[in-house]
């Protein structure tokens, strides 16, 4: 039997994978996803266990409104939106709780009334309001960075507006910069919120990240933010029911070992066969793309990966499955903490809650409540562990998020039906993840935005989309960075 030859391949089912595959297949395009495990996701996936299903990585879905990043895929591809609720968010900081409401007026009046309502601060709301409506807007409008062509230099400036070039200025500041700009450095809540929700998105610190991707990260909550009915299952559900609807072909449990190239033809060797394609979509982090491809992809890959190694970081996810009337003490259903505004995030000081939604029974059985309790670590502290000091290190770091989350559920876990803990350990080993990192890189300007990795790395025929490339991380950035790989593999 003869070996269909696709029109692309697409390497990866996580968030950027479906999404390319989706745009390509209702552009006409035949495509195939090689996915490696049983099941498509990737970080933003999920697993099941007695009845629950919990989410692996991303918990919610960021501009999944009609005229969002999001909202834009399922119009363009003329799928029809997921069930989903629209959430509102909980900080509980050491001296007070604000609710990051996703209802915009609600918002501006919380943060003032729980942060100051000096004309310092009311200033610095406005200005970081401003530099996320602009980049919002570009996004939306096909902004792409790095800058590789005198084509990209004129998108982007339409995409910003003329009269907004002037902004270009803030390429290079940083969140602190602008705290400093309204001389709000030394507001310690203030500072400690607005650095927990930055290391949250963009994984990196306020006098580190880009003050535009910072910015992003911090308005998220105005965005449209949603969690699907059954959680990030119910989305891959959806997702892959529609692909395979355009006629998209997915392959699960075809890890590819192999990338070689002959007469202008992709082969794409795999634990199910080999797979031939005109053009290729690598949508896996850019070390395990570099694993696999050949000399002459290496050589373009070869400084990005040596760089970004150093800007890795791993994270701790406790899932339980567990009664209802341990949850029900709050009408929010997800919540940020902060334990100590003198320690270092991660490791529990901060850490995120996600409940799914009552009445869910999608992910959980009827009277019970899938749970998520995450906070980020070093990828290291969890390197070179004997099998004895492993399980004593999980079983400690484990115990201590569920004691911390108690501050919000009094009962949580009492009763657990799941209780399972995650480590970098484990996402190496589900997800193929280098180190068991999660997410893309920590961003700061030596690796993000006008020094990005590029979608096109100058191979002809082939392509990166994912957290590795511009914007980054998270499920919104993904979506982004597909339509602009597929508008490039359809050009």
């Amino acid at each position: 039997m003869t070996t269909p030859t696709y029109d692309v391949a697409i390497i990866g089912s996580g968030i950027a994978g479906m999404a390319t595959a989706l745009r390509l297949q209702a552009k006409g395009f035949s495509t195939v996803i090689l996915e490696a495990h049983g099941q498509p996701g990737g970080c933003a996936g999920f697993f099941k266990r007695k009845g629950f299903a919990f989410d692996v990585g991303a918990t919610t879905l960021v501009d999944f409104g009609a005229t969002g990043v999001g909202g834009e895929l399922f119009t363009s591809t003329n799928i029809p939106f997921p069930e989903a609720d629209l959430l509102d968010y909980k900080l509980w900081l050491p001296d007070r709780e604000v609710v990051m409401y996703h209802d915009k007026t609600l918002w501006n009046a919380e943060r003032l009334a729980k942060f100051g309502n000096t004309p310092n601060h009311i200033a610095f709301w406005k200005f970081l309001d401003h530099i996320a409506s602009v980049f919002w807007n570009a996004s939306r409008n096909g902004i792409k960075l790095p800058l590789q062509s005198i084509y990209d230099v004129l998108q982007a400036m339409r995409a910003v507006g003329v009269q907004n070039i002037f902004m270009a200025r803030y390429l290079h500041w940083t969140l602190l910069d602008a705290m400093k700009k309204f001389n709000l450095q030394n507001d310690v809540p203030l500072r400690n919120a607005l650095g927990m929700l930055v290391e949250d998105t963009v994984h990196s610190t306020i006098d580190k990240a880009p003050l535009i991707n910072a910015a992003l990260g911090i308005t998220i909550r105005g965005a449209g933010l949603q969690r699907a009915q059954g959680g990030m299952k119910g989305l891959w559900e959806h997702f892959t029911m529609h692909y395979k609807r355009l006629g998209g072909r997915l392959v699960v449990g075809n890890k590819v070992s192999e990338v070689s190239t002959i007469d202008a033809v992709f082969y794409l060797r795999g634990s199910k066969g080999i797979f031939q394609a005109r053009k290729v979509v690598s949508a896996i982090p850019a070390e395990a793309t570099y694993r696999i491809v050949p000399d002459t992809i290496q050589k373009r890959l070869d400084s990005f990966v040596k760089r970004d190694a150093k800007s890795l970081g791993g994270a701790i996810v406790v899932f339980l499955g567990v009664p209802e009337e341990e949850v029900i003490n709050q009408p929010i259903t997800h919540h940020q903490l902060l334990q100590s505004y003198n320690e270092p995030f991660g490791n529990g000081n901060n850490m995120f809650i996600s409940v799914s939604s009552s009445g869910d029974i999608k992910s959980a059985p009827a009277g019970y409540r899938a749970v998520m309790l995450s906070t980020h670590c070093p990828i290291q502290e969890w390197e070179g562990l004997t099998d004895e000091a492993y399980e004593a290190k999980k079983e400690s770091i484990g115990n201590h998020l569920l004691s911390l989350a108690r501050r919000v559920y009094p009962d949580l876990g009492r009763n657990a039906v799941v209780y399972e803990v995650g480590t970098p350990r484990t996402y190496h080993k589900y997800t193929g993840r280098p180190q068991g990192a999660v997410g893309g890189v920590r961003q700061t300007f030596e690796n993000s935005n006008l020094n990005a990795l590029p979608h096109n790395i100058g191979v002809p025929n082939f392509w990166l989309a994912g957290d590795s490339t511009w914007p980054g991380l998270g499920t919104v950035a993904c979506i982004l960075g597909s339509r602009i790989v597929a508008d490039q593999v359809s050009g």
